[in-house]
């Protein structure tokens, strides 16, 4: 019993310091609520979660998702620019009709749902939650004409969000040749305990929403495959089985923390059961949100960052996983176990695609320079992301700080090398610096508008 109420109060206590309590049923205050945003972005990621959709996937729906949002809730501050104007290869946005009245706030949150519900599969789930979120609007007192045009615009600019997505080679990439795992000596090779085959072995083709092309920012090669002792590889190599073979309780806690593997297979005798968790996608999401409440944003603010920050996680799946499919290194688990110890494991369950570069590095180091840019460089906050898939809670001074653990955290968890770790922080980070210095936020914000009359970059292999 002292167990449970020591539990409860946690739970209190994270409510009252990473969110307010959003506006009750029948309060006006709800037709400008920011939490309407969140709500609806908690709602995708637990369908994500449900759905089990791949890291690179899981990003593609969320920036999508997240770009009809803002670009029907901008119009509600006028000084916020376009961002599908800055993006590339995206139409015209619909405008709001002269005389009349529009809640952009819900005309934001049915864009988002035209959206999400096109790009996942438990719609029935989004469609439920939509309907209880249009009541507490009609609740809170808002007129049916303003419901119906608001709904109706959000409409329109979803619709044209869609038109982009269903050219960005995705729908093609679905019927390309099963991926061949390569016989070359250092090569990756499928791993315990499933050896799923690769995940997204053509993701590279997808068209990126900002940067010029998929290989735009190459990390340094891959260390070349060599098992000769005192070898850069070697040397990788061991470092991975030293530091796993004896890890502090903080390692272990920080590699669990950032985990973040949506479909953890656990076989027990003949008994197999799987678990589900978020993306490194769907964790960068949930800082986007503590972030935004911290900083008291406005539904605006907030649906530009999760906008912003979502773009930003998918170029750099892209960025990364065209180097994954190019480098094609082999992961620790095959080589130790295959030259070292029979008997090893790793903390955490390896992913199903190649080693280099690690994505969580890329992601991570790519997303933190786009949130410390809309929210600043030193926003110290409690992550509480992963409390309720049991891993707890970690506090950071900046969001760079989060994005070197999480990128240090794939060593702990025994996924990857020193090597890809280290190339990948610094590819996210230059992607996040392109990302930034390229698109205008705010009308404070003087960094010059790339053109966007380019063709849509084809990605390579």
């Amino acid at each position: 019993m002292k167990r449970y109420y020591t539990r409860l109060l946690m739970v209190i206590l994270l409510c009252n310091a990473g969110c307010r309590q959003p506006a009750p049923r029948g309060d006006p205050a709800l037709l400008q609520d920011p939490e309407v945003l969140h709500w609806s972005m908690k709602r995708l990621t637990d369908v994500m979660v449900y759905d089990i959709f791949s890291p690179p996937v899981a990003s593609r729906i969320y920036a999508y998702s997240s770009l009809a949002m803002y670009e029907a809730a901008r119009f509600a501050e006028p000084q916020y620019p376009s961002l599908a104007a800055q993006f590339r290869d995206f139409p015209s946005m619909p405008q709001p009709e002269k005389g009349r009245s529009y809640n952009f706030l819900l005309a934001g949150a049915r864009a988002f749902q035209v959206v999400a519900q096109q790009v996942t599969f438990s719609t029935d789930t989004l469609k439920v939650f939509e309907q209880r979120l249009y009541a507490r609007f009609r609740d809170a007192g808002l007129a049916e004409e303003v419901i119906r045009s608001s709904l109706a615009f959000g409409e329109a600019v979803g619709a044209k969000v869609l038109e982009r997505a269903n050219k960005d080679n995705y729908r093609e990439s679905r019927g390309y040749p099963r991926y061949t795992v390569s016989r070359e000596k250092g090569s990756w090779q499928p791993t315990p305990p499933d050896y799923m085959d690769a995940i997204e072995p053509y993701w590279q083709t997808i068209h990126p929403l900002i940067i010029d092309s998929c290989n735009q920012f190459r990390p340094p090669p891959a260390l070349s495959f060599d098992l000769r002792p005192g070898s850069p590889f070697y040397r990788d190599m061991m470092e991975v089985y030293d530091t796993c073979t004896r890890l502090t309780p903080e390692q272990q806690a920080i590699a669990s923390f950032w985990d973040c593997n949506p479909f953890v297979m656990h076989h027990t005798g003949h008994a197999m059961f799987a678990t589900k968790k978020i993306t490194p996608g769907g964790h960068w999401m949930g800082i986007t949100a503590i972030a935004s409440r911290l900083a008291g944003a406005g539904y605006v603010r907030t649906a530009q960052a999760y906008a912003l920050a979502s773009a930003t996680l998918l170029d750099a799946f892209i960025s990364c996983w065209d180097e994954k499919y190019r480098s094609h290194v082999i992961r620790p688990q095959t080589i130790i176990n295959r030259e070292i110890d029979p008997a090893w494991e790793p903390l955490l369950q390896t992913p199903p695609f190649p080693e280099y570069t690690s994505g969580h590095s890329v992601v991570s180091g790519a997303t933190a320079v786009t949130l410390t840019r809309l929210f600043g460089d030193q926003v110290a906050f409690t992550d509480t992301t992963e409390v309720e898939y049991g891993a707890g809670q970690r506090s950071y001074t900046s969001f760079r700080q989060a994005a070197e653990e999480a990128a240090i955290s794939r060593l702990y968890g025994g996924i990857h090398y020193r090597s890809a770790i280290e190339h990948g922080l610094q590819q996210g980070v230059r992607l996040g610096a392109f990302v930034v210095q390229e698109i205008r936020v705010d009308t404070g914000n003087t960094a010059p508008m790339a053109a966007r009359s380019r063709p849509v970059a084809q990605g390579t292999r």
